[in-house]
C-alpha cells in the first residue's frame, strides 16, 4: 500500500481481481501467493493480453497461431454452411475494407474485422466470444504478420478464397481456403 500509494479497499479489490482471474490465491495463515503457471487462466481476455505483452513474441505468436490453426478452418466451414445476411454483409464489408487498404493500419483493422466476421458468420454461439477473447493480441499478431510481409497486403489473395468459399456456401472449400490462408500466416511467424 505504501509503494503504490493505495488504500485497503484498492488492494482488496486489486487482489480479489487477481483472485478471480487464477493468478493468484490467499488462504489464511498461509497468506497471498503467486499460483503457478499452469493454473492460470489464459482464456480470460485481460490475462491474455497481460501475458502477451511480457511473454516471448515468437513463442507466444506460435501458440496463438496454433489455436487459430485448430478453430478458424473449421469455423470458415460452419460460417459457409449457415451465414445469414447480416453476417454476411459485415464479412463483405471486411472484405471490401482489405482490398481497399492504402497502408498497414487499413489493413490490419480490416484484417482483424473479417476473421472476427468469419467467427460471427458460424452461428455458433461458443466460438463467437472467442474472437472477443484474441481481439487484442490477434491484432498484434497480423500487425506483425503485415509488416513481415514483402508488401502489407501480400495475403489478399488467400483471404479472397476464404470469403469466396463462404460466399458460395462451400464449406470444404472455406476450410481448406482457411487452412491455406493460416500456413501462410505460420510462414511469417517462423519466417
Amino acid at each position: 500500500m505504501e509503494t503504490f500509494g493505495v488504500s485497503r479497499t484498492v488492494l482488496r479489490e486489486a487482489l480479489r481481481t487477481l483472485t478471480s482471474k487464477g493468478l493468484i490465491e490467499s488462504r489464511p495463515r498461509v497468506g497471498t501467493r503467486v499460483r503457478p503457471k499452469p493454473a492460470w487462466n489464459l482464456l480470460d481476455a485481460d490475462l491474455l493480453d497481460w501475458y502477451s505483452r511480457v511473454a516471448e513474441p515468437m513463442a507466444f505468436a506460435l501458440k496463438l497461431q496454433e489455436m487459430r490453426e485448430m478453430i478458424e478452418p473449421y469455423a470458415a466451414a460452419l460460417a459457409a454452411a449457415s451465414h445469414t445476411d447480416d453476417t454476411f454483409r459485415a464479412l463483405a464489408a471486411a472484405h471490401a475494407a482489405m482490398v481497399a487498404a492504402r497502408n498497414v493500419d487499413e489493413w490490419v483493422r480490416a484484417d482483424l474485422e473479417f476473421h472476427l466476421s468469419v467467427l460471427s458468420a458460424c452461428s455458433n454461439e461458443l466460438l463467437i466470444p472467442l474472437g472477443t477473447l484474441i481481439e487484442r493480441t490477434l491484432e498484434a499478431q497480423l500487425r506483425l504478420n503485415a509488416k513481415r510481409a514483402d508488401v502489407f497486403n501480400a495475403s489478399l489473395a488467400e483471404h479472397t478464397a476464404v470469403f469466396d468459399a463462404i460466399r458460395e456456401r462451400n464449406a470444404a472449400a472455406a476450410r481448406a481456403a482457411m487452412g491455406s490462408l493460416l500456413g501462410v500466416t505460420r510462414g511469417r511467424i517462423e519466417g
